[in-house]
């Protein structure tokens, strides 16, 4: 609601408050006036003193007109702050806090701390603005050091400044000292994030959303909520973010809520709140022995309150508790606190064990989520008993009724607007968002399915059924859409490689995606940008944000400079202008994405570097497919294949994505180049795709002649390659993602140099996280130990039956999960020459893959026994299997040594079960068997 609010208004707003604010403290330290307002004989004062008896510990109060600054302070200002972020969400209080506003001082003037950033190699100096670091004590220990401050915060007032003015205004002062103090020291909102006491009050009322608070993940603005922004002298809006926080709550609160619903502080900070809460207000009844004591407000006003320090702190059944009040005071709230935290995991524990017994179907996030969600709901109301009460109890009765009635109306109304949410419906809004960000850029004519609404205007659910039913989302547009939301969601960080294939599940269900097709994007997007499928480097929304702001602010400096007749247009490398260097200071910004934000500022520029840097790759492929081809290596064909494949299947992503760059560019100068280097890189994959697919029809006449005339150089395979450089080839493969390539390339790099394999084994094992290649890690080291003989596949056993399922044909090219799941469940059997393998009549128990020898299937027909051979990769009565019948066939072992690979069909049937994508592959296989076997029997009838 507040989010779009200009930025200029909102700063004058700021302003306002903050001197609002600074002359309440001022009014704490000198006030000749507003006391007169509280003399027991005003003649109109709603404030003024009554002729009452207000018993404490069962003596009355002597009291003495005073001035209202703690009064206002404490039944005004804060009870507001509290309504603020519950009805209209931290996007208001974050906007206008004057806390927040003076911790910017530093950053204002100009005045942050930095460190100096020096290149080795180039010996450039760059400086870096200080944040807070993630895995330091305090970016790991933050919100206790936060609760801390609130738990200490709620003790002082109860003993040094509920009415201490001076004591109070020192509090203040101290607290206005250290956010700018902090705001020197870190960059960012680093006090809001770290340090600030209000900080868990914030996330407590104001997650997942406030009442009225404008969503952010599925908002099509640029600038959501609270976040960081700065006025161009334009008058233009910029985000001002630099990252000092991920996930940040000004960026998206119900995403920082859902990130950090199980993390192990979140229930204490809900349930001690609650706690903390309860046992400040329940403690003025334990210290004065009633509630007058409370609701009169004497405590705001009492003038002796350093006094009572080491006066009897507990007052109870009418008797003195002779409990110093400055031990009394933490010891309840802490008690309370305690027993709060305690009964709200034990409570949460209950509702997850009921939820388990009667399967309910609510999962462990969302009763977690409801629990804190009636958490705040209670604590809410509980606090507005008692918040600001002495300052309502002035007005009229049906006044306090109609203050009562809002309180409760709005947060019952937060209630139902909250217990509604979702992680998972979180995720799907944010996906639907990134979705329809897609078919936008597709520019699909969507008007005559929408009745004059726009895309943004569809929800969740619409906007997957207008996909499934436009005329123009083909599969390829379906794809390139798919395509655009991984890598965005990749980019920010809203999944990673190992993650994304679970999170996106939903969004694949809506628009027909397979898992294989998952894959392939995947495959796709890490040979166009390696480093976004590296899991070492962090991703994250904040980050993107924060590289966005850096460019955008670099093309304002180009443009104003270039419109600047007496100066030079900026060079695409820009010199080291006191500007720019600000700039960088301000969004630490580093070599590296300089260079990447430089390269974005042309559309044709970057499509162009993108495509430089595809074909740079190729070289390197056939060299590594051409060194996996030598004679020396042909004893190991079968794992070879495996390689190669992988090397193949790589070739051809890059070119067909170069073929798309070259759609794109169409005739532009730099297409013809990249057109005459693809030619010359790959002619042979390049004509194997021109023949398959149609791209004649997408590619301008000139392009495609360029692509199809021959090279000037005959195509050749070296066979020249040293075992080193083979060896250097497989330190590559090594890198891979795919498990089964990582534990194929370890096995090749034994054979040519087994003490170069035994030290990966030794040194590198932790960075492998798959259980095969640390089962084949394993066996490495027992070999070494146990045998000098020659290291062979049956010492493997689970990557050898990998290698024989990924080399049949029935198996070939299915996915390496499905692979390896398999490979983990199957059984090999040795046979000799002659035995039975399965008799007629058997049920078919087993999909049998023969992987080595030869077998003879000897067929009972009308003329006799008909005898047909099988050879490695073929399997045996799959159709059997499929329909759980019995063998119509005998098979024998027709070899010496005959080994079978047996797949039970309990395994198979429960692969099918779980992984469609298995089970669309498997009935595409039998669809294609059964195809050729029709054929061949027609020529027999007429």
């Amino acid at each position: 609601m507040f989010a779009q609010l200009p930025e200029r208004q909102m700063h004058g707003v700021r302003w306002v408050l903050t001197m609002g604010w600074l002359l309440i403290i001022a009014s704490l330290l000198y006030d000749p006036w507003t006391s007169a307002l509280t003399t027991p004989d005003h003649p109109w004062s709603p404030l003024r003193l009554q002729d009452t008896c207000i018993q404490v510990q069962g003596e009355c109060l002597s009291e003495q007109p005073y001035p209202l600054g703690t009064t206002l302070f404490w039944g005004a200002i804060v009870p507001s702050a509290i309504f603020i972020l519950l009805v209209f969400g931290h996007e208001l209080w974050r906007r206008i806090c004057p806390l927040s506003f003076l911790s910017q001082i530093p950053r204002a003037l100009g005045w942050q701390r930095q460190f100096k950033r020096e290149n080795k190699k180039t010996g450039k100096v760059r400086y870096e603005l200080a944040k807070v670091d993630s895995n330091s004590w305090l970016g790991r220990n933050y919100p206790y050091v936060q609760f801390g401050w609130l738990f200490i915060g709620l003790c002082g007032r109860i003993l040094f400044f509920n009415a201490d003015r001076l004591v109070l205004a020192s509090w203040l002062l101290f607290t206005v000292a250290a956010s700018i103090a902090v705001g020197y020291w870190y960059g960012g909102k680093s006090w809001c994030q770290y340090f600030c006491p209000m900080a868990p009050v914030q996330s407590i009322y104001s997650e997942p959303g406030g009442l009225l608070s404008s969503p952010a993940h599925t908002s099509e603005q640029l600038i959501t909520q609270s976040m960081c922004r700065t006025v161009l002298p334009e008058g233009k809006e910029q985000s001002a973010c630099v990252a000092c926080q991920n996930p940040c709550i000004d960026i998206d609160a119900e995403r920082t809520y859902w990130n950090s619903l199980n993390k192990r502080e979140t229930p204490f900070l809900y349930y001690g709140y609650v706690g903390l809460v309860i046992g400040y207000f329940v403690y003025y009844y334990l210290y004065a022995g009633n509630w007058d004591y409370y609701f009169s407000g004497v405590w705001v006003r009492q003038p002796d309150q350093l006094a009572s320090l080491f006066s009897p702190g507990l007052y109870l059944f009418g008797q003195v508790i002779n409990i110093p009040k400055l031990v009394a005071v933490p010891l309840v709230l802490g008690a309370c606190t305690a027993i709060a935290y305690g009964g709200g995991r034990w409570i949460e524990k209950r509702a997850k064990a009921y939820s388990r017994r009667h399967q309910t179907n609510v999962t462990i996030e969302t009763i977690r989520h409801r629990m804190f969600t009636l958490c705040t709901f209670g604590i809410f109301n509980v606090f507005f008993i008692f918040a600001g009460r002495p300052l309502v109890q002035l007005f009229p009765l049906s006044v306090q009724y109609l203050y009562d009635l809002g309180l409760v109306t709005l947060s019952t109304l937060w209630l139902y607007k909250t217990w509604r949410r979702s992680p998972d419906l979180y995720s799907r809004e944010n996906l639907a968002r990134r979705f329809r960000k897609q078919l936008e850029k597709l520019q699909l004519d969507v008007s005559q399915f929408l009745e004059g609404r726009a895309l943004s205007d569809l929800n969740t659910h619409e906007v997957y059924v207008l996909a499934k039913v436009l005329p123009g989302f083909t599969r390829e547009k379906r794809h390139q859409a798919y395509k655009g939301v991984v890598r965005e969601s990749l980019e920010e960080g809203y999944v990673n490689y190992s993650s994304s294939l679970d999170m996106l599940h939903q969004m694949r269900q809506e628009l027909g995606i397979t898992d294989d097709e998952h894959r392939i994007v995947l495959e796709e997007l890490g040979i166009e940008d390696p480093e976004l499928l590296n899991p070492s480097r962090q991703r994250s929304l904040e980050n993107q944000i924060r590289l966005s702001g850096y460019r955008k602010s670099l093309e304002r400096l180009m443009l104003l400079q270039s419109k600047q007749p007496d100066r030079t247009a900026l060079e695409p490398s820009l010199p080291d202008s006191a500007a720019v260097q600000s700039l960088r200071r301000q969004y630490s910004i580093t070599p590296q994405e300089e260079e990447w934000i430089l390269s974005g500022f042309s559309v044709n520029a970057s499509r162009a570097k993108k495509a430089e840097f595809l074909t740079a790759q190729l070289p390197g492929l056939i060299e590594s497919y051409r060194a996996l081809n030598q004679p020396m290596l042909h004893e190991h064909k079968a794992v070879l294949t495996l390689l190669r494949e992988n090397i193949s299947h790589k070739k051809e992503l890059i070119v067909r994505s170069l073929l798309e760059t070259l759609d794109l560019l169409q005739s532009e100068p730099a297409a013809f180049s990249l057109a005459q280097s693809l030619q010359h890189a790959a002619p042979v994959v390049l004509g194997d795709l021109l023949d398959q697919e149609n791209w004649g029809d997408r590619l301008p006449p000139d392009i495609l002649h360029c692509l199809i005339q021959p090279g000037e150089s005959p195509v050749s395979c070296s066979l020249e390659f040293s075992p080193e450089a083979i060896l250097g080839h497989l330190d590559v493969l090594l890198q891979e993602q795919n498990p089964m390539i990582q534990a194929a390339a370890l096995y090749m790099i034994a054979q040519l140099d087994p003490d170069r394999s035994l030290a990966i084994a030794r040194n590198h094992r932790h960075t492998f996280s798959s259980h095969l290649v640390q089962e084949t890690i394993d066996q490495l080291l027992t070999w070494q130990s146990s045998s000098t003989e020659k290291l062979t596949l049956t010492q493997f056993p689970t990557l050898e039956k990998l290698v024989y399922l990924f080399n049949s044909d029935f198996f070939h090219r299915m996915q390496s999960d499905t692979l390896i799941a398999l490979a983990d469940r199957a059984e090999v059997r040795p046979y000799n020459q002659g035995d039975v393998i399965t008799e007629a009549g058997d049920t078919c128990r087993e999909l049998l893959l023969l992987i080595e020898g030869d077998a003879d299937i000897h067929y009972q027909t009308e003329s006799g026994v008909h005898v047909e051979q099988l050879h490695p990769g073929q399997t045996l009565d799959e159709l059997e299997v499929l329909a759980h019948s019995s063998s119509e066939n005998t098979i024998v072992a027709d070899s010496e040594r005959t080994r079978i690979l047996a797949i039970s069909v309990d395994t198979f049937d429960d692969l099918l079960d779980h992984d469609l994508d298995f089970a669309r592959r498997v009935l595409e296989l039998e669809s294609r068997q059964l195809q050729r076997f029709v054929r061949s029997i027609q020529p027999q009838f007429p």
